[in-house]
């Protein structure tokens, strides 16, 4: 059966413990891809949203994702409370808040397996595969800071091998590594995480085509080595923040572009 075009209904299941907001594309009809979005360290999923909405790609129906653990508030100490009676608007996707002794920064890496987790299984594999139809290839990751380490992440993970086992005719059972690839990743300054590069010692790189913006060259590398197809984008001020003109936007909207006319 060909894919249907998810609604809102759809996400209800997953609300409680992965709350999403929605853009459509006009008409909803129109969707022919999804664009999982995922905010920084301490901010939640409606600016993303916004973000999503004001690009208007075509065909591109926007998820934005809150993060899966809340930041407190100690760590936020500038940041607005939420409003009375609301969730807290500062989340963020790590398993554990590590500090780094040497720089008494938060570490980079400090685990995604929850999130992998609850995106991969319930968002993904739940509701998008599973109730509509649609495929890993059908679906672009765009995250910013820690949400760029995330998605760049997911699709690093997405090479470690589902087992499939085939019982052939003679009893025998056979195990293959199911593979598979996103349509694209983009990641604004969040560098690859290596507790999410698979363990496996002769593992291809992945066939995630992927633009990383705002990364050392040391992070850069460490995508390469890892990716087969990446893209470098660096902004002529230095810091890591969203696109604010548009010569930071335009490399954003050409990958976008070449990923929605891959045919995959």
């Amino acid at each position: 059966m060909p894919p249907r075009i998810p609604t809102e209904a759809d996400f209800a299941s997953i609300s409680s413990t992965l709350p999403v907001a929605l853009h459509f594309p006009s008409p909803p009809e129109s969707t022919t891809t999804f664009l999982i979005l995922f905010h920084g360290l301490g901010d939640h999923e409606a600016p993303f949203a916004g973000f999503a909405r004001n690009m208007s790609l075509p065909g591109v129906l926007g998820i934005s994702v809150r993060g899966t653990s809340v930041l407190p508030d100690m760590l936020m100490p500038d940041a607005p409370p939420s409003p009375g009676g609301q969730e807290s608007r500062h989340c963020h996707w790590g398993d554990d808040l590590v500090v780094d002794p040497a720089t008494g920064d938060l570490d980079d890496d400090p685990g995604f397996e929850k999130a992998r987790r609850l995106i991969m299984e319930k968002l993904v594999d739940e509701v998008l595969i599973g109730k509509c139809g649609w495929e890993m290839s059908d679906i672009i990751l765009f995250g910013f800071g820690q949400g760029g380490s995330l998605a760049l992440g997911l699709a690093s993970k997405l090479r470690q091998p589902k087992r499939v086992v085939d019982v052939t005719e003679e009893g025998r059972r056979d195990t293959k590594a199911a593979a598979a690839a996103f349509k694209g990743v983009v990641s604004i300054g969040g560098p690859l995480p290596q507790s999410m590069v698979p363990s496996i010692s002769a593992r291809e790189k992945s066939r995630t085509s992927v633009l990383v913006c705002q990364l050392e060259a040391d992070a850069i590398d460490a995508v390469k080595s890892e990716f087969s197809d990446v893209r470098v984008s660096q902004w002529k001020r230095r810091g890591v923040s969203m696109p604010q003109n548009r010569d930071e936007v335009l490399p954003l909207m050409q990958f976008f572009a070449d990923r929605l006319n891959s045919g995959w």
